[in-house]
């Protein structure tokens, strides 16, 4: 896949500090922190939420998932 270069401008000071942040606690310099935000970004874009709650039924099927309501009333008793 062919890459491309991104130029921005004029990024407020405190973006720019809190991407350097963040950046720093994942230990990623700035640019592969911007360009995984980005990623991210267009990847949750382009899925529908009707596609993401069609994968989720999906990945769950079968499960025998238990009543969380029932389950906190039960613990509340104790």
């Amino acid at each position: 896949m062919k890459q491309r270069s991104i130029s921005i401008r004029n990024v407020p000071e405190d973006v720019y500090l809190a991407l350097q942040d963040m950046a720093k606690k994942n230990r990623r310099s700035l640019q592969e922190q911007i360009k995984l935000i980005l990623e991210q970004e267009v990847k949750l874009s382009n899925k529908s939420f009707l596609a993401t709650a069609s994968e989720w039924r999906r990945r769950l099927k079968g499960r025998n998932l238990s009543d969380t309501v029932e389950l906190i009333r039960e613990d509340r008793e104790k």
